[in-house]
């Protein structure tokens, strides 16, 4: 008995479509790439990601993900914090995620060694940089962090009629503001910009001091994903094999 439940369970797993995981960076895709997932990068651009999801024309998905880093709107949630969303929030709409799944990612993030609570993500086009852009989101919106591509990410899910799930590492929180150069840090295709960066340190040397804090808190948000990441792909599909 054990032995065909394990043999069908293979069946189901080789015949899953690949799962869509949605990131803003590269070094976010690095993090979970391996069999059964395609990443697709938006390199922060909410109009160059929905460019890229339309694309996809009729390509088959098992599941949808959003992955990476995201702002605090909770002041509890410190650098390197887990949030795996259990509904995702863009305009007027507030949608929940797969709560089996989602579930599924708490746990494994936990195990991990990764601090980890369940809330609501805001999905927005432009960046939150200041703390007052994110109190705004966070009562307007009822949710405890905010990203660029979830809420793309879950309307695309919806669109195809597929599970959607989101984990994302908190990098800047609620009471810090970015500097003006980081909505300029990447390139179209997700990498960092360094020459953009240099440029603009020049320009605002006043930034330094901010861009070294970013660039701590993103490190420690970066360390949790690398926990997380490897365990995106193998957990989603071990669970949608049992739905």
């Amino acid at each position: 008995m054990t032995r065909d439940y394990s043999r069908r369970r293979t069946a189901k797993l080789d015949a899953l479509a690949p799962i869509l995981v949605v990131v803003g960076m590269k070094r976010e895709a690095a993090c979970v790439d391996g069999e059964g997932v395609t990443t697709l990068c938006s390199g922060a651009n909410a109009a160059r990601l929905r460019q890229q999801l339309d694309a996809l024309g009729g390509a088959e998905f098992s599941a949808v993900a959003s992955f990476g880093l995201a702002g605090g709107l909770d002041y509890a949630l410190r650098p390197g914090h887990v949030v795996v969303a259990d509904a995702v929030v863009s305009g007027e709409a507030r949608r929940d995620t797969h709560s089996r799944l989602s579930s599924t990612l708490m746990k494994g993030a936990a195990a991990a060694g990764c601090k980890v609570s369940p809330g609501a993500i805001v999905g927005v086009d432009a960046p939150a940089m200041h703390p007052a852009a994110k109190a705004a989101l966070r009562e307007s919106a009822q949710a405890v962090a905010v990203d660029m591509e979830s809420h793309l990410a879950e309307e695309f899910a919806r669109r195809r009629n597929v599970p959607f799930v989101a984990l994302r590492a908190i990098s800047d929180p609620a009471g810090r503001a970015l500097p003006p150069l980081v909505a300029k840090a990447l390139t179209p295709e997700g990498d960092i910009n360094a020459l953009g960066v240099a440029r603009e340190l020049i320009r605002g040397p006043r930034q330094l001091g901010g861009m070294i804090r970013a660039g701590l808190d993103s490190r420690a948000a970066f360390v949790s994903l690398g926990r997380c990441g490897p365990l995106l792909g193998p957990l989603l599909r071990l669970m949608l094999a049992e739905l």
